[in-house]
């Protein structure tokens, strides 16, 4: 690993279960440690200011309820600091939410829930760093959506959502989906988000046996995706 780089990623937060997941493993193969923050308990200030890499989880609010949880805001502040330093930065669900907002972008509830897996169709670019996942089933598990950011790269859409992911520059990955879900933790997911599932009318043995299906292609493909992806900070 480059000396430059700090060998620590800091992940924040956003509920216990959502965690990193099979990407934990990822990082610790390519030397890593890796720093859990939680949002509204912790001060982020030393996650957003990190100069490393810093990953920004999902969960189930809102960009835009502030009011009821007022911890966004200071997220928000911090997270807009940190992506006009141009610092590593990927988030996931909420995450890359919280990166549109903060891009200028307008993050709103969507017409639908978008909860199960599905292909993604992906932006014929030269270099996608999201082109090992052609064809693959990812986890989508979202209500709210957003417009592009200017200044920012589509890379990937979805049947019923455009916008499910995009960059800016080299060092800002903003993933819709849940690229991260391991294969043996899904149950979590099915406990902990019973009343959006029973709301939303989702098949919950249909969503676990779709788990058991794809879950392990995608376990590898996203390690294709973040092993390449991380490798440009630690050249020499």
């Amino acid at each position: 690993m480059s000396t430059a780089f700090p060998d620590t990623i800091y992940a924040v937060q956003h509920l216990a279960f959502e965690d990193l997941g099979a990407l934990e493993d990822v990082f610790y193969q390519l030397g890593f440690r890796v720093r859990y923050f939680e949002a509204g308990i912790d001060d982020l200030t030393k996650a957003f200011e990190h100069t490393g890499l810093t990953i920004i989880l999902g969960g189930p609010i809102g960009v835009y309820e502030t009011e009821d949880y007022p911890f966004l805001q200071k997220e928000i502040d911090l997270l807009k600091v940190r992506l006009e330093k141009n610092l590593p930065t990927v988030g996931i669900c909420l995450g890359a939410q919280l990166i549109a907002h903060a891009l200028g972008a307008k993050v709103y509830a969507g017409h639908a829930k978008e909860i199960g897996w599905s292909a993604l169709t992906l932006n014929p670019l030269d270099n996608n760093p999201l082109a090992a996942l052609a064809e693959t089933p990812v986890l989508h598990w979202h209500g709210d959506t957003f417009d592009l950011p200017a200044q920012t790269v589509l890379l990937a859409s979805s049947a019923l959502y455009p916008n499910q992911a995009f960059c800016k520059g080299d060092n800002i990955l903003a993933l819709q989906f849940h690229i991260e879900v391991a294969a043996d933790s899904l149950e979590k997911w099915l406990i902990g988000h019973t009343c959006e599932l029973r709301k939303a009318k989702i098949d919950i043995p249909a969503l676990r046996h779709d788990n058991t299906q794809f879950s392990s292609d995608l376990e590898a493909k996203a390690s294709a995706v973040f092993t390449q992806w991380i490798r440009k900070f630690l050249s020499p």
